[in-house]
């Protein structure tokens, strides 16, 4: 079994079972530009991906530029997006960030935080998402999961997202960000989930987590009991 005594060593073990897990990563929302991209994430603040690319086709048959997208009005862009939640808000950012983007930027999708987060409807995650899996630029952005997980494995404290960014970037390799951040997020879906987490499934908890949440877990008391060991790959 590896030797796990140190942080350094946690995370790196933690690293290479997400890369055995999830080789490749795939940006969860389709999209075809930075645009779309923008539009995508804008759409998925309180909505599952899967809902969102549900949405997407028909909003993007109506435009999928800035250019078009301007020239629709912000009711039919709401008629369309309504199942993702939150849809007078996320149906005037998209006209008004469509309009900015024509008037200021050229038409396309500036490529750096200020002017992505001076954007209506897109802050920091928004911006980190786009700039990471549009532009490739190093970046960590930080959803429910992330923070979750993080917080899980105790290797955040779970005071904000800002802190869990800022930890996340000072423990992993800033080359390892863009992929990683996605890894994360498909492992917290798959193993770790906000609801019914258990402690036999999320063997990464149960193996460098915070011990003292694990009571939280919904199996805590049958995985002590039969004493289970995690099954992992990289034992």
């Amino acid at each position: 079994m590896t030797d796990l005594k140190t942080k350094a060593q946690r995370v790196s073990w933690m690293m290479d079972e997400l890369q055995s897990l999830y080789p490749e990563t795939p940006v969860p929302l389709d999209h075809i530009d930075p645009y779309t991209l923008l539009v995508a994430v804008l759409l998925s603040a309180q909505c599952t991906d899967a809902r969102v690319n549900t949405v997407t086709p028909a909003l993007f048959d109506l435009a999928d530029n800035p250019r078009d997208m301007m020239r629709q009005s912000v009711e039919d862009i709401r008629k369309i997006i309504r199942p993702c939640g939150l849809s007078p808000r996320k149906s005037a950012a998209i006209s008004e960030l469509s309009h900015i983007l024509v008037n200021e930027h050229g038409g396309t999708v500036p490529q750096n935080f200020e002017d992505l987060e001076a954007l209506p409807g897109v802050g920091h995650k928004t911006a980190a998402v786009v700039m990471s899996q549009a532009f490739g630029f190093p970046a960590f952005p930080v959803d429910t999961h992330i923070h979750r997980l993080m917080y899980r494995w105790n290797l955040s404290n779970g005071k904000s997202v800002e802190q869990t960014e800022r930890d996340a970037k000072r423990l992993f390799p800033e080359e390892r960000w863009n992929k990683l951040h996605l890894q994360i997020i498909f492992y917290g879906r798959e193993y770790s989930p906000a609801r019914g987490w258990s402690l036999s499934k999320d063997y990464i908890s149960a193996r460098i987590g915070r011990k003292s949440i694990w009571k939280t877990a919904s199996d805590f008391a049958d995985f002590f009991e039969t004493s289970v060991t995690p099954k992992t790959a990289g034992m």
